[in-house]
């Protein structure tokens, strides 16, 4: 179909289609966020925006959205995306008031950072929730994950070779003793322990937060400071081999994201806006 002649920089062979597209896999992001969040100049970068203070579920909602044009978009949607990110980013700077410390939203050590707790996150709870990835495959998702990076302005010879050296590096971060959780970090962990009214998915939102917070790394985890004793720590580790049996048996539209089940429906002749697309993913399409 010509709708579908521009299927971007990846493509539905891609591993990036195959890990972007599954629901637990984004329940990772809350992970991701907690980890950037310990970041007092990336914090800071977003607390000038008001990202979370004005609807901040809605801002989030919308930067996904973006996010998800590179994996899922044409190659022009792919750099529109990347370009409406990369302007945002050019006005963000100004000094930390809890470290005193310049931040610039263009920092590629920063933007690197952002990146690398994305990436880091995602083979993470593709590896606890779905599991088809070997070694081989978690590496050129980290490898087709560096074109996401290079549009976003981060060098690619900064960016660390392989997917083990990525989480490596995030290691030696936090061992730098950079990190630290401001109450403008405090105020992401509310965001998933108490999301507020407009949040969809909202009643499984609080069990989301419970799962990134239990596998964020222990160094962070502790600067949050909320209590993980072994009862919490037995149920976060039971909870992923049921998430991950439980999945195939669900309907699509509850395991993959929209913009997926969207190119499912363009595939089969059907406009994804189209009453006829509400009924089956409402019935819940089978792939």
């Amino acid at each position: 179909m010509a709708l579908d002649a521009d299927r971007g920089y990846f493509g539905p062979d891609s591993v990036s289609w195959q890990v972007h597209r599954e629901v637990t896999v984004l329940f990772g992001g809350a992970r991701a966020l907690l980890m950037q969040a310990a970041h007092p100049l990336v914090v800071a970068g977003a607390t000038q925006t008001g990202m979370y203070e004005r609807n901040p579920w809605k801002r989030l909602q919308r930067t996904l959205i973006l996010t998800y044009s590179m994996t899922f978009g044409t190659k022009a949607e792919a750099h529109s995306a990347a370009d409406r990110i990369n302007d945002v980013h050019s006005r963000i700077n100004g000094v930390d008031p809890i470290t005193g410390k310049r931040y610039d939203a263009l920092d590629p050590e920063l933007l690197l950072y952002v990146h690398a707790c994305l990436i880091d996150s995602a083979i993470l709870f593709e590896h606890l929730t779905v599991g088809k990835l070997d070694d081989a495959g978690r590496q050129r998702f980290h490898e087709e994950q560096m074109l996401a990076a290079e549009l976003c302005l981060i060098p690619r010879g900064m960016v660390p070779p392989t997917w083990r050296s990525l989480r490596a590096w995030l290691t030696e971060f936090e061992e730098r003793g950079d990190l630290v959780v401001t109450d403008a970090a405090r105020a992401v962990l509310d965001l998933f322990i108490d999301p507020p009214r407009e949040a969809e998915w909202r009643p499984v939102l609080r069990g989301v937060s419970r799962l990134a917070y239990g596998t964020l790394p222990h160094g962070i985890r502790e600067m949050y400071g909320l209590g993980f004793g072994p009862v919490k720590r037995a149920a976060m580790r039971a909870s992923f081999p049921m998430i991950k049996a439980g999945r195939p048996l669900l309907p699509s539209r509850f395991r993959f994201i929209a913009p997926y089940t969207d190119f499912i429906m363009r595939q089969r002749g059907i406009d994804p806006g189209s009453e006829v697309a509400d009924a089956r993913k409402r019935a819940g399409i089978r792939l």
